[in-house]
């Protein structure tokens, strides 16, 4: 990583494959010149479903983990979790997840929103990691998840599909949209209401830190927040500052 004084001085290391190119490694040339090595380029058009796929998958990281918990129109309950997930809109609040078909259809969690048009999107914690991701296992429709991984369910406010008492965020969701690209839908939920654990917010903002959220990456692999730099408006700024508080 670059990191840039007031004098201009740059104080580069180049990673792994990149040769100096005369003179001492890291030099203000190399630094400046290093996006000139050769890289190497890859056509969508060459790529199988699968592999273009799992090069998204480790290229856009790391990536924030919506957990779901949905309801059969017949009243069974499903929980999983997907990361191609974000925010679409604060006024009126609503968040957006793309869920893949399968070849047979699809998976439950969509097929339970089209039925009831409500879900539950949980934010997981470092303690509930490994829950969250033996919850993305292929269990049959009619088997509980929650269930099956030890964890409490309790009654939304709003919706029908039941919250994870361990979660430490919950926001109860009714279907806005669904809209298709590709080999994928893109699910658009309303948030109804929010349920933050006590402590996590101070005045409507969130301590990121004290939240210890998850985030996925490529293949069977997550990370933690680790470091958290934060930064100056934009109005004022004058360089980056650490933090121990990352306040959302």
């Amino acid at each position: 990583m670059a990191a840039r004084s007031g004098s201009d001085d740059l104080h580069f290391q180049l990673g792994p494959g990149f040769p100096a190119s005369g003179g001492q490694q890291g030099s203000r040339r190399d630094a400046r010149n290093a996006w000139l090595i050769a890289m190497q380029e890859i056509r969508p058009a060459d790529l199988s479903g699968e592999a273009a796929y799992k090069l998204l998958c480790a290229v856009v990281v790391p990536r924030p983990i919506a957990w779901i918990s949905t309801r059969s129109a017949s009243g069974l309950s499903n929980l999983a979790p997907f990361s191609c997930f974000t925010f679409v809109s604060h006024r009126p609040p609503m968040l957006g997840v793309s869920i893949g078909r399968r070849a047979d259809g699809f998976k439950d969690t969509a097929r339970n929103i089209h039925e009831t048009q409500e879900f539950v999107v949980h934010i997981g914690d470092e303690t509930l990691l490994d829950s969250l991701h033996r919850s993305g296992a292929e269990y049959p429709p009619e088997v509980s998840e929650a269930e099956q991984l030890g964890l409490e369910l309790l009654p939304s406010k709003l919706v029908a599909p039941m919250r994870v008492a361990q979660a430490p965020i919950a926001m109860e969701c009714r279907l806005h949209k669904v809209v298709d690209f590709g080999n994928n839908q893109f699910f658009v939920g309303e948030i109804q209401l929010f349920h933050i654990r006590e402590g996590l917010a101070v005045d409507n903002k969130i301590d990121t830190a004290r939240l210890r959220p998850v985030a996925r990456l490529g293949g069977p692999n997550y990370s933690t927040l680790g470091e958290i730099i934060g930064m100056t408006p934009q109005a004022e700024q004058s360089g980056p500052r650490k933090s121990t508080v990352g306040w959302g």
